[in-house]
Formats: C-alpha cells, sequence, structure tokens
C-alpha cells in the first residue's frame, strides 16, 4: 500500500486533481490517499500558506500530487522543495496528438537542479538598489549531473547535455561545468555535450529534436522548461516532477490560473501526465504507460479543452480518458 498526499491546492488545481484522480481510480492501485491543505485560500482560513500538518502528512507519504498555488506558490512549493530536499526538478517534453505545438516528434526532458542558484532568495538592500546571492555548491551540481546521467541511461538517452555561462560566471557556472564532466568520466557510453545558456535558447527553437536529457542549474532551468513546454503546446501540457532521496512532489506547472477557475475548462493533460510521473517513481510503470496510451488516443479523437482548440470541459476529457482506459483493461 502506498500512503499519497494529495494538495489540490487552489484555483484550477482542484479542477484538474479532481480529473486525474478520476482517471487513477479507474486502476486497480494500491494507493491510499490523504488530502491536505496549501496555498492562498489556506492561508486565508489558518493564516499559514503551509501548515506544519500538511508538511507532515507529506513528509509521511511515498509521493504527493499537488494542484495549483496562487500568489503564496514560493511561499509553497519553493519551501517544500527545500524542506524535502527535492534536489531534481524532472520536466518531460513530449509532442501529443491532435495538440498542434510547434514541433512533432520531440522527446526530451530538462534535468534542473532545485535547491540553489539565485532562488535561495539571498536578496538585501543597498543605498543604490539590491543584491541577490547566488548559490552554487559542488555536492548540488554533481548530484543533479548524477541524476541526469542515470536517467538517460535507465531511459536508454544516448546524449547529456549540460547548460550553463561558464564564460560569463566564471566560478559559479565553472565549478557546475567542471563537476557534469567529472560525472561524465563514469558514463562512457553517455555522450556528454556542453551549451552556454543563451545559445541552448536559440537551439531550442532551431533544432529542439537533437537533444535527449538536458541538465543544467536552478533559474536557467527554470526558463528554459518554460520556453520548451512552448515547443509541444504550452504549459497546459508541461508535466513536472520534484524528486529527493526519500519522497516526490508531482505536479503540473501551469498555475492556478483564476481567469478560468471555476468554469471546468482547464487542460488537465499537464496533471494527468504528472500522475504518470509519479506511477513510474512509485515503479508502475504499466499503468503510467496505460494512461498515457489513453491520454493520447483521447487527443487524437479530438476531444480536448478550449486552450488545444477543443470543445470539451475538464471533466468530460478525464471522463473519456477513463473510458478510452477501460477498453485497454479489458
Amino acid at each position: 500500500m502506498y500512503k499519497i498526499a494529495v494538495i489540490p491546492g487552489d484555483g484550477v488545481g482542484k479542477e484538474v486533481m479532481d480529473a486525474a484522480l478520476h482517471i487513477l481510480n479507474g486502476l486497480d492501485l494500491d494507493f491510499e490517499y490523504e488530502f491536505a491543505e496549501a496555498g492562498d485560500e489556506c492561508a486565508e482560513k489558518t493564516g499559514d500558506s503551509l501548515p506544519d500538518e500538511t508538511l507532515q502528512i507529506i513528509k509521511d507519504s511515498d509521493a504527493c500530487l499537488f494542484g495549483a498555488a496562487g500568489e503564496t506558490a514560493a511561499d509553497v512549493i519553493v519551501k517544500l522543495r527545500r524542506e524535502l530536499d527535492l534536489f531534481v526538478n524532472l520536466r518531460p517534453v513530449k509532442s501529443l496528438p491532435g495538440v498542434g505545438g510547434l514541433f512533432s516528434g520531440l522527446d526530451f526532458v530538462i534535468v534542473r537542479e532545485n535547491t540553489e542558484d539565485l532562488y535561495v532568495g539571498l536578496e538585501e538592500y543597498t543605498s543604490e538598489g539590491a543584491v541577490a546571492k547566488r548559490v552554487i555548491t559542488r555536492r548540488a551540481c554533481e548530484r543533479i549531473c548524477k541524476f541526469a546521467f542515470d536517467y538517460a541511461l535507465k531511459e536508454n538517452r544516448g546524449k547529456v547535455t549540460a547548460v550553463h555561462k561558464a564564460n560569463v560566471l566564471k566560478k559559479t557556472d565553472g565549478i557546475f561545468r567542471e563537476e557534469f564532466y567529472k560525472v561524465a568520466e563514469n558514463y562512457p557510453e553517455i555522450e556528454a555535450e556542453d551549451f552556454y545558456v543563451d545559445a541552448m535558447a536559440m537551439y531550442l527553437i532551431r533544432k529542439p529534436e537533437e537533444f535527449e536529457t538536458i541538465v543544467t542549474t536552478n533559474m536557467f532551468g527554470d526558463i528554459l522548461s518554460d520556453e520548451a513546454a512552448a515547443l509541444v503546446g504550452g504549459l497546459g501540457v508541461a508535466p513536472s516532477a520534484n524528486i529527493g532521496q526519500k519522497t516526490g512532489i508531482f505536479e503540473p506547472v501551469h498555475g492556478s490560473a483564476p481567469r478560468i477557475a471555476g468554469k471546468n475548462i482547464a487542460n488537465p493533460t499537464a496533471m494527468i501526465l504528472s500522475t504518470t510521473l509519479m506511477l513510474k517513481h512509485l515503479n508502475k510503470k504499466k499503468e503510467a504507460t496505460l494512461i498515457e496510451k489513453a491520454l493520447k488516443k483521447t487527443l487524437k479523437k479530438g476531444i480536448k479543452t478550449p486552450d488545444l482548440g477543443g470543445k470539451h470541459t475538464t471533466t468530460q476529457v478525464a471522463q473519456k480518458i477513463r473510458e478510452q482506459l477501460k477498453e485497454y483493461l479489458s
């Protein structure tokens, strides 16, 4: 029995979470769900966007499904990444049928270091403006690069690409590049290469099909992964996983989308794909593959939400995917 923490959160987070759970419940899974609160609405009700009770529920769970947080997102998800040492942010970039992305046939992943860089929030005002401190440690660089190579090996990917700006940030990104090539020495069967971040931003538009596994620092990974999502249809189809040694949090990256919240038109694809990342993390690859297959078949039939050019509701899309899943299981 796996214990799964479920945090719907704010806005469309509730709607896409309902959709994802509806599909998961169509499988015979040994899951026990425990619901918890976090985000804007939780802060309004309790005075805390991430109560200690919620943090403890996640710590006691094998994995966590997270919907979305609004204005308190940084206070919730960034804090969770640090508290739980979720040092990996995994962002798959994969073309889907019927979505109309800029490219077809793409299948690569961005592995983003999740705990350091400018996002440690060490900022202070000065008489002239403000200063932010960028933190890059060898330990964090080594373990994120090792994860990237291990992932590439497991998924039969033949190349890992490091992204940095070591020509300008000679010390911080210099350390990242050094550690990348040290780790690469232990994986002679995998090709290792590196590019400057500005060049990579261009290559993702010009020749994204050439990449398989991209590993980079926190802020560069944040920016590049959103750019990459645009190649395959936008944030509505972009799942993510925050992974540590003990647990993982699996969430879409589209946010709470307050302008469409409550209208039942939010795209559940990213949340559904995030559940498949969780299933794979829990060694339930067969179930993950079945959901992915049912999702692709449903999209191919033209059953999709308005953001993808369709006319179906969030609920209808989830129902159709579950019906398709039932066909595969029968």
